[in-house]
């Protein structure tokens, strides 16, 4: 069974040239596909349309994010960046 994706979840893409990278989820479309952008490659304003078969949920939804895309009223590029930059320091002081 698949999981349920919102917005802001953190994912990891499993296929296709963005392999192994860290997305956050900006939209879901429908059953099928979600709209993934990182603030770097995949720009908030061009976000890339992945099938939900080809991604990994890694960890829900940040607060944080939440909380400044109810701000701003939508996502930054920077916002992500930081996010997925947050993640990737968790994850390197839990491997210490």
């Amino acid at each position: 069974m698949q999981e349920a994706y919102k917005s802001g979840d953190i994912v990891l893409a499993t296929a296709g040239r963005d392999e192994e990278r860290v997305f956050v989820v900006i939209s879901v479309i429908d059953g099928l596909y979600i709209n993934i952008a990182d603030g770097k490659s995949r720009r908030v304003e061009k976000p890339k349309k992945k099938k939900i078969k080809h991604i990994k949920l890694i960890k829900r939804a940040d607060q944080e994010l939440i909380e400044s895309v109810l701000r701003n009223g939508r996502y930054t590029n920077a916002a992500l960046r930081k996010i997925i930059d947050e993640y990737k320091k968790s994850l390197e002081n839990s491997e210490n």
